[in-house]
């Protein structure tokens, strides 16, 4: 692996899983539509991508009604799903090795601001990162590429040959390829070897550690 400089971190699936309180929360919304889930590993497919353009893939729902379903979503999500969550282990412990090697690391997720600030502050996160970015309440920069785009800018990084995105999904990878930078596709999370090999990732780490062993031994 070449050395990066400067290391942008995904947060659901890739610091932290978030899948319960996620799959709560759209559960919650789902059902003020009157649609129920009988097997909520389907909801998984919401796992990553930006909530109002799922529900408007997913069911169908149009741009009004995708993002009353978001507001719904928020209702659960704010009170209770926002901590129906954990960080995967060993990742405390691979932020520190890499704040010790002088990296830069930066937050970029689809993830409201609002929500992401309180997640990192809970998990005891945010110490570990130069900046935390997210998306805004209104839907606007929740594209991966967007958001990758706008923390490169506030950091003034302009050398992307020194760096590098990592994340679980199809769209972490094919955001770092559209901003022009390298990227890290992770199985531990909610993707796949298929997902992340076809959206084109740089590598392809199958674990914590095998990321460690990765990014901290360049």
């Amino acid at each position: 692996m070449k050395n990066y400089d400067v290391i942008l971190f995904d947060l659901d699936g890739t610091l932290t899983d978030s899948s319960p309180g996620i799959i709560n929360s759209i559960v919650y919304a789902l059902k003020k539509y009157g649609i129920s889930v009988e097997d909520t590993a389907e909801l998984r497919k919401f796992l990553g991508p930006p909530l109002h353009e799922s529900f408007k893939a997913f069911y169908g729902f149009d741009e009004n009604k995708s993002m009353e379903a978001v507001a719904y979503y928020r209702e659960y999500f704010s009170t209770k799903g926002l901590l129906e969550n954990d960080v995967y282990k060993g990742i405390p412990d691979l932020l520190q090795k890499l704040n010790d090697k002088g990296k830069r690391l930066i937050l970029a997720t689809s993830k409201p601001q609002k929500f992401t600030d309180r997640i990192m502050a809970h998990f005891d996160l945010a110490k570990y990162f130069e900046f935390i970015a997210g998306s805004n309440m209104d839907g606007t920069r929740s594209k991966k590429a967007e958001v990758i785009a706008y923390a490169l800018h506030e950091c003034q990084i302009t050398d992307k040959s020194k760096v590098v995105m990592i994340g679980d999904r199809e769209h972490d990878i094919i955001g770092a390829k559209a901003v022009g930078i390298d990227s890290v596709g992770v199985e531990y999370g909610y993707g796949d070897y298929n997902e992340l090999h076809n959206a084109g990732a740089t590598y392809i780490v199958k674990t914590v550690d095998e990321l460690k062993d990765m990014i901290c031994d360049e």
